[in-house]
């Protein structure tokens, strides 16, 4: 065992058993054509399960609305042809050992730079902005509202009958969810809005209130957040320990079971005075468990990787320091795991010379 021999502890929480505490982050790869996850889609989740990730968490699987996605051949968790696929996803990672859930995910108004492919119709975003002073389609009406809640409880039940073991929300980085948490993109008068974030939080308590009534109360629910904003890398929701307390504890109390803190850094300190991180705020205020991210494992931060910059190896040490300190249960990791499935056994085994450095290059190919 390698000096990181406490990430390798088994995890326990709601049903959830896990063997350790790596959990294989989200990323977006966009090998579905048409929405459906591929035959190499479930051999590139099975490698990571059968190499020791405790958690694998998938790539952002759109819910069922028309403009729920805004990359063609990114997965679905709608229709039978895709529930079929995820249906072979799932028996293939269980197979090899494997825990895993989905994220369930629609990106709103946030635009995608890298394809020309347009969504069908209508644009769903609590202001009709796809970041302050950009407009992008029309305010969401309450029926919109009402069908993409019941869009995610949906998926979040498909999720549970297909044999996952919990399922992710992704609340962050600047998607629908996230666009009602920020006062920037959300400008409603509604219940929906208002100045606060416990109004403006009102949307996620009510999407994890319906997933929570179709999964029942001991399946396990994991919600993504993030302070920044693809739209804006400085924006943050909760300037104060008190803010986050009243813009987490709404989303605990409606059914949020851990939260996912994203950071670009995970070493960064949320707030003055502390050197907490925002995995380590979150867990303090709710006393929920938190999983941590951001450049774990590599020396470079995951933005600038979509601008072609390769990364090295980095040590670990201050994620241990921080994980043995008790300040979050659970490590999720991004890049590190694109390139190298092994990377969990390798760091297990403190076989650290051996570890890969990534190239965006790897984004090209499912390895």
């Amino acid at each position: 065992m390698s000096h990181a021999a406490p990430l390798f502890q088994p995890f326990e929480f709601k049903g959830l058993k896990l063997a350790n505490r790596i959990v294989m982050a989200p990323m977006t790869r966009s090998f579905s054509p048409g929405g459906v996850p591929t035959a190499q889609v479930s051999e590139y989740y099975r490698k990571r399960a059968a190499s020791a990730v405790g958690l694998i968490v998938s790539e952002g699987t759109v819910v069922q609305r028309p403009s729920s996605a805004n990359d063609p051949d990114v997965p679905r968790f709608w229709g039978d042809d895709a529930l079929a696929g995820w249906q072979h996803v799932i028996n293939t990672v269980h197979q090899a050992g494997g825990v895993m859930a989905p994220q369930l995910w629609h990106v709103g108004a946030a635009r995608n730079p890298r394809t020309t492919w347009t969504a069908p119709p209508p644009v769903d975003s609590p202001s009709g902005l796809s970041r302050p002073g950009k407009t992008f389609g029309a305010p969401m009406s309450d029926s919109d509202i009402a069908d993409t809640i019941a869009a995610f409880a949906k998926a979040a039940g498909a999720a549970k009958r297909l044999g996952f073991d919990c399922i992710e929300l992704h609340g962050a980085h600047g998607y629908l969810i996230d666009q009602f948490f920020w006062n920037g993109t959300n400008q409603r008068d509604d219940r929906f809005g208002g100045s606060d974030l416990v109004a403006r939080g009102r949307f996620a308590a009510d999407i994890l209130k319906a997933v929570r009534a179709e999964v029942g109360p001991d399946y396990p629910v994991i919600i993504r957040l993030s302070q920044w904003k693809q739209q804006d890398y400085s924006v943050r929701m909760a300037q104060t320990p008190d803010e986050m307390a009243a813009w987490l504890q709404p989303l605990a109390d409606a059914g949020a079971d851990i939260f996912h803190c994203s950071q670009r850094r995970f070493w960064e300190p949320e707030f003055d005075g502390s050197d907490l991180n925002f995995a380590g705020w979150a867990k303090k205020l709710t006393g929920r468990p938190t999983i941590t991210v951001g450049s774990v494992g590599l020396s470079g931060e995951f933005i600038a990787a979509f601008g072609g910059e390769s990364s090295k190896p980095a040590s670990l040490d201050e994620l241990l320091r921080r994980f043995d300190r008790g300040d979050f249960d659970l490590v999720a990791v991004g890049r590190a795991l694109i390139s190298d499935p092994d990377w969990a056994l390798k760091v297990r085994d403190g076989r650290m010379d051996e570890l890969s450095d990534f190239s965006p290059a790897a984004l090209a190919s499912l390895v």
